[in-house]
């Protein structure tokens, strides 16, 4: 492949001037995750996509779709906005997908002034992806395929591409702040990290400082400090809250809870199924 598109979705939705300051902080929370796996990779932003070159891809693509904010990444390959270059793209590429009598379609978005429509993309690479691949006996449905092709036009640029990888979502961690989360079991750790998803910077104090590991996978410079330093991060950290993992069960526990700094408790309204669920979800 040529290059990996990554996306994003909540940050869209934010002002112009939002946007590319949280555009700069995935940025740099990208870098970051790339070096903390010893991966060199270049990256630029054009229109709401984040574009990434990297030697070692696959590597790239496990440490990216890690950071928070990425909604989505996807290997392509790219080549010009003419539906000449397109077809010869695309059907040249599916011979490496499709095989003996699997069907196939074509999923084309596209946005810019070209002299075709998504509509044309669909019916003219269907064409060439089904003539080149004729002798497999192979078809098209539209339902169920087995095997999706993309087609993504922006601008003078067409990237192409069969799989998406999806990411965590949510804001790029830092961009909302700094939070102290208090962890002495598992469920403190998704408390934890639903913060971090929210955009938050977090440090853990705990006793046990093997119980976050499976956060150093989502945050490589995790700040970790004992229970005796969380006055520290409260008063000269520059916290903004601190964070429990606590549910609606051990409601007298976060009433007996006194603290300068306002209380968050994002595991609140879960019930124990869904916290495991979540849990296994972010140490897979």
């Amino acid at each position: 492949m040529d290059l990996i598109i990554v996306r994003y979705a909540e940050m869209g939705l934010k002002s112009r001037p939002v946007r590319q300051r949280f555009e700069r902080i995935l940025i740099d929370n990208m870098m970051g995750a790339l070096a903390s796996v010893g991966v060199e990779g270049l990256i630029s932003t054009e229109s709401g996509r984040v574009y990434v070159r990297s030697d070692n891809e696959e590597s790239a693509m496990k440490a990216i779709s890690m950071v928070f904010g990425v909604a989505s990444l996807s290997p392509v390959l790219q080549c010009k906005a003419t539906m000449d270059d397109i077809k010869s793209k695309t059907a040249e590429f599916s011979t490496t997908l499709i095989g003996e009598g699997q069907s196939f379609a074509v999923r084309a978005r596209r946005e810019g002034v070209h002299d075709f429509s998504s509509m044309d993309i669909n019916r003219e690479v269907g064409s060439a992806i089904w003539t080149a691949n004729q002798d497999k006996g192979v078809s098209v449905n539209l339902q169920k395929p087995d095997v999706e092709v993309f087609v993504e036009v922006r601008g003078a640029r067409a990237f192409i591409f069969h799989r998406s990888i999806p990411g965590p979502g949510g804001l790029p961690m830092g961009s909302q702040g700094k939070v102290v989360a208090l962890a002495s079991q598992e469920r403190d750790l998704l408390a934890a990290w639903l913060m971090m998803k929210r955009g938050c910077k977090v440090s853990v104090v705990t006793e046990d400082e093997s119980l976050v590991l499976t956060l150093r996978r989502w945050d490589p410079n995790l700040r970790v400090e004992p229970l005796s330093n969380q006055e520290y991060l409260v008063h000269r950290w520059g916290a903004l809250a601190t964070v429990y993992g606590y549910t609606f069960r051990e409601v007298e526990r976060i009433t007996a809870i006194h603290s300068p700094l306002p209380s968050f408790f994002p595991l609140v309204g879960m019930d124990d199924r869904e916290i495991d669920e979540r849990l296994k979800a972010i140490q897979a």
